[in-house]
């Protein structure tokens, strides 16, 4: 079983690179075969592992941002975020990470942050002629720069893993390990773009006149800010927020729903929840339980913490980094207890491989930044945030081992 689940899990990517077909269908279809036929599960356990979460997510946010790009909030907002800056426009990727990062130091989980600040991260690439990947990918990487702070969500609870395994956390070191660590992934990324568009001549100064809103774009404005002090100040469920806000402006605004629903990135979510599905199924099979034990395996304490990393990684590309936290760690236990190696070097890297990875349009980060792009450019956008997730995947957590654990442990 072992084997065949990742034979399949390899050939729906193979497939949805020769057939014009959803890869989400495909991983639907492939989970109901491999859970019904080959696991004997019923349809119904098979179906469980629906991102529900997720779902709400994507569609209340697009519809939401979908609202506020055609009535002119999210050009009002730009504008006058722009405007802070004056004439230094080229610190505006700078300050969209700094912004995302803050959000999650804060205490905001990744996705409301991401949400918050990646549409006018979009519409700044449009304005002022950025890269749209590149500033998709510096919001992710600012909330995630923020998401191990001792008041966030990872951090408590990676804090409350370690504590309950009877390991004292150092919650300041893994901060600033992920904070770094962010930091210099962004400024990687900033410079390659910055680089090529020195290059192609297509780096220039935009300038967005201040518009005025109507009655709608200001209803639509206090929506927001709504959004973002549910999300943030009292932790209700970002995609929850965005439908309550969409219901309210429904009733107070009504013109502001003409059109709104076309914005909804069905595509996107259909791919996502489909490959969501079958890799939860692997967790319920015990696919992921298995390759752990063969981790445990290996001799050398420093590369078990290496293969630990991977599939912190590579799980946490197609799934719910915050619900992986909760097992990768654990993992590590009888790595730690040979007291051989250090414990928070260890924690740190396979946190940061498990995150690192969120850009991923699999995951809620990385789906939002695609479903922040316009429409005609989110097929190129999926495509290219693919290709990236691919890299970060095959390097992300070799980066993270090399910089905290490192070849002198083997």
């Amino acid at each position: 079983m072992l084997i065949l689940s990742i034979a399949i899990l390899v050939a729906i990517f193979v497939a949805a690179v020769w057939l014009p077909v959803n890869m989400g269908l495909i991983g639907f279809a492939a989970a109901l075969a491999l859970g019904v036929f080959g696991a004997g599960l019923p349809v119904k356990e098979v179906l469980a592992g629906f991102p529900a979460d997720l779902f709400l997510t994507l569609l209340g946010i697009t519809y939401l941002f979908g609202i506020a790009s055609r009535n002119g909030a999210i050009d009002w907002l730009v504008a006058r975020a722009a405007g802070l800056l004056g004439s230094h426009t080229a610190l505006l990727p700078l300050l969209v990470f700094l912004v995302a990062g803050v959000l999650t130091a804060l205490g905001a989980v990744g996705p409301a942050a991401v949400a918050i600040v990646a549409p006018i991260a979009m519409r700044f690439s449009r304005s002022h002629g950025f890269s749209p990947l590149m500033m998709g990918l510096l919001v992710v990487h600012g909330a995630q720069a923020g998401s191990f702070s001792p008041i966030s969500i990872y951090g408590g609870i990676t804090a409350k893993v370690l504590t309950g395994s009877g390991i004292e956390p150092d919650a300041q070191y893994l901060f600033i390990a992920s904070a770094a660590f962010n930091a210099a992934i962004a400024l990687m990324v900033w410079l390659f773009y910055a680089r090529r568009e020195a290059v192609a001549g297509t780096n220039h100064e935009g300038h967005v006149e201040v518009p005025v809103l109507d009655r709608d774009g200001a209803w639509t404005l206090a929506g927001l800010l709504a959004l973002a002090a549910g999300a943030l100040l009292f932790k209700v469920e970002i995609g929850f927020m965005a439908l309550m806000v969409i219901l309210a402006l429904a009733m107070v605004a009504p013109r502001t729903q003409q059109g709104a629903l076309k914005q909804v990135d069905w595509s996107t979510i259909l791919l996502i929840s489909g490959i969501v599905i079958y890799v939860t199924l692997l967790d319920r099979i015990g696919t992921l339980d298995a390759i752990s034990a063969l981790i445990g395996q290996v001799g050398s304490a420093s590369l078990a913490v290496l293969l630990l990393c991977y599939l912190a990684g590579v799980v946490s590309a197609f799934a719910s980094s915050t619900a992986l936290l909760g097992v990768i760690i654990p993992l590590s236990l009888p790595v730690l207890a040979g007291g051989h190696i250090a414990v928070m070097p260890v924690v740190a890297a396979i946190c940061i491989a498990n995150t690192i990875v969120d850009t991923s349009p699999f995951s809620t980060n990385g789906a939002l930044i695609v479903g922040n792009a316009p429409e005609d450019e989110r097929p190129a956008m999926l495509r290219k945030l693919l290709l990236y997730a691919a890299i970060i995947v095959g390097i992300g957590p070799m980066l993270a081992w090399a910089a905290f654990v490192g070849l002198p442990g083997l």
